[in-house]
């Protein structure tokens, strides 16, 4: 379907601001490999051939008796043994790095935390887990977290301001001082509290969030539709007996959400740092998920370890920036007066 006039034009600003458009790009291919981190950092192998037949580990679990192990439990396959018996009628393929975030290494140089070396390019946390594995897979969670509470928390937002702004009166009065109150609170404070009651795990820490993320939004909807409802074309949408819902959604909303998703990024770098920051002071995800949060307090109570704090500090940097430059160039793109005609 091809983009109207307005919509090519801002499509052609938003790729002319080249550090957003680039930004754009490399976040994306950043995202989309973490997407496969049990097919890049994993302990299982990608793919083995055993007897003339074919395995996929990394998606299904086999017993060791499959391999002519003794036990029905599940293949250890860095058991020497096991690898043995399988090199003896085929072959292993082992991702590019072969541990996950929960691997111990057993076999390090050094006592943990160790150094960077060819095995562990960004060395191993203090409890011998592989650095470069926790963080493929901490990039990808904490992504997924922050976009799935981006996407939410954005549709109550907007039906919130929506819903203010079109009928004012005492609905806007009252949701107001609802939303200045919850706005007052110290909701980091509140964040901690409410995990200290729970057992937090992603969804866990998605709901709770929610309770307070899905204000950012309320006030740059309302104001647009404060604005819009007396036009001339709702006006007119009004005298023809259009409904109100139709009218929101079909003349009002396309307008404001103009402005809206220039703030999308940001929303979601939000939340991004909202869960390190959470999983830094130790409320976060459950002990032993691969979080960057988790990784940075490694680094704070580690200072003998120097790749650990410059690795999450990296990460969290290079991530963040690239949603910055990205929710600039968007701003751009939206903005009318940056827009050639």
């Amino acid at each position: 379907m091809p983009l109207s006039p307005i919509n090519q034009r801002r499509k052609e600003a938003f790729k002319a601001n080249k550090r957003g458009y680039y930004s754009l790009w490399i976040f994306c291919i950043l995202f989309i490999i973490c997407l496969f981190a049990e097919w890049i950092a994993n302990d299982k192998p990608v793919l083995l051939k055993y007897q003339d037949n074919y395995y996929f580990p990394v998606v299904v679990s086999y017993a060791e008796t499959v391999f002519g192990g003794e036990f029905e439990t599940e293949t250890d396959y860095k058991d020497p043994y096991i690898q043995e018996l399988i090199k003896k009628n085929g072959w292993i393929l082992w991702p590019l790095i072969p541990y996950r975030y929960d691997t111990i290494v057993y076999e390090l140089p050094q006592p943990a935390p160790s150094p960077p070396d060819s095995n562990h390019w960004l060395g191993s946390d203090d409890q011998a887990r592989d650095v470069l594995s926790r963080i493929i897979y901490g990039f990808r969670i904490s992504v997924l977290f922050a976009l799935t509470l981006t996407v939410i928390s954005s549709i109550i937002g907007i039906a919130v301001g929506a819903l203010q702004g079109f009928y004012g009166g005492k609905i806007d009065l009252i949701g107001q001082r609802l939303i200045e109150i919850f706005q007052n609170l110290p909701v980091l404070f509140l964040l901690i509290i409410l995990s200290s009651f729970v057992n937090p795990n992603f969804w866990w820490l998605l709901g709770i969030m929610l309770l307070f993320s899905w204000m950012q939004l309320v006030d740059l909807v309302r104001a647009e539709f404060l604005r819009a409802r007396n036009f001339e074309y709702v006006r007119a949408a009004r005298a023809l007996g259009l409904a109100n819902g139709l009218i929101i959604f079909r003349h009002i909303l396309p307008n404001a959400m103009v402005a809206t998703l220039t703030f999308m990024p940001f929303i979601l770098t939000s939340g991004i740092t909202a869960l390190t920051s959470l999983d830094f002071l130790g409320f976060g995800l459950p002990v032993g998920s691969p979080s960057l949060g988790e990784l940075v307090a490694q680094g704070k109570n580690n200072l003998h370890a120097p790749w650990l704090g410059l690795s999450a500090f990296i990460t969290l940097a290079l991530m963040l920036t690239l949603l910055v430059f990205i929710g600039e160039a968007a701003r751009d793109a939206f903005d009318p007066r940056k827009i050639k005609l």
